[in-house]
């Protein structure tokens, strides 16, 4: 049984489009997800069961639709899927204010001006972002989609469509460290992603959207205290999971060497120099990093 369901959002007029299918078009196999035009197909799990994500974007509005594959759907998901997209689509972040606070700025201001309406499009879930994150860990770009892809053939779900799931915490807790290996992931960080799967399992991890700084703190806590979770992965996983823009990404190649560009500074910025920059973009640190990364390359933000 497929059922399916339709929904529409509101676009802002300087929505980036092009930035939002580039997040989703790096896999060009596209396993897991299919960029065409103006549109994405990507496979999720939707309660428990395989389901086609499609967004199309148009002239100030977004097309939703989900085809679930299953029997066991609760009716009428469209408030669901409309939380979901906006989540996706990053439109739960109040860009507006950073800009009106820092399109003046005497050193970023002509670059936020510039990248007006840029946001931090986020994954399907937080834990497919905290995956990412470990996965990415000190190894190029290309060597982590090449992982996440295998990742993704051994454990994901198909969907009728054809296009894989990206797995959730409770197909790789079936998996043993070894299968992890075989998809390329060093032990360390098979070991990390099986603990986050077990704690996310024993209740100890919960992986909501924190709805205040105290609440961001304890995750940050609670993803440190896993062996192999530096605070660089939990910052990208909070940044491209949970819409959060305070993480610090000074820790960030492209973030430092794009610092070096804007502050026309002949020596590379060092981690320790960058983080003491970004602090005083407090609450914003994250998306501050994510504009110096786009201003040099829409694919590498």
């Amino acid at each position: 049984m497929n059922t399916s369901c339709l929904t529409e959002i509101i676009l802002p007029n300087n929505y980036h489009t092009r930035d939002f299918l580039a997040f989703h078009q790096r896999d060009g196999l596209g396993v897991a997800e299919i960029v065409q035009q103006n549109q994405i197909k990507k496979g999720i799990i939707w309660q428990e069961n395989p389901a086609l994500l499609t967004i199309t974007i148009g002239k100030n509005r977004a097309k939703i639709q989900l085809d679930i594959d299953g029997d066991n759907v609760c009716a009428s998901p469209h408030e669901a899927l409309s939380a979901l997209a906006s989540h996706m689509l990053g439109l739960k972040q109040p860009v507006d204010i950073f800009e009106s606070c820092y399109q003046d700025h005497p050193v970023i201001g002509e670059l936020v001006s510039r990248q007006t309406g840029l946001r931090i499009y986020q994954s399907a879930t937080p834990f497919e972002a905290l995956s990412w994150a470990i996965i990415g860990q000190q190894i190029s770009l290309s060597a982590a989609i090449s992982i996440r892809r295998r990742f993704i053939q051994a454990v994901g779900i198909p969907h009728s469509s054809g296009l894989l799931c990206h797995p959730n915490n409770k197909q790789v807790r079936q998996c043993s460290q070894h299968d992890l290996r075989q998809c390329g992931f060093s032990v360390g960080k098979a070991n990390a992603l099986l603990q986050v799967c077990q704690r996310i399992d024993s209740g100890e991890l919960v992986l909501n959207i924190p709805a205040s700084e105290d609440k961001v703190k304890l995750l940050t806590d609670s993803l440190l205290a896993i062996k192999g979770i530096g605070m660089w992965t939990v910052n990208y996983a909070l940044l491209r999971g949970f819409n959060y823009l305070d993480g610090s990404l000074h820790g960030d190649v492209a973030v430092r060497r794009n610092l070096q560009y804007l502050l026309n500074q002949e020596d590379k910025v060092s981690a320790e120099q960058a983080e003491k920059w970004l602090a005083d973009f407090a609450p914003w640190k994250a998306l501050v990093g994510a504009h110096l990364w786009r201003q040099q390359s829409r694919s590498g933000y």
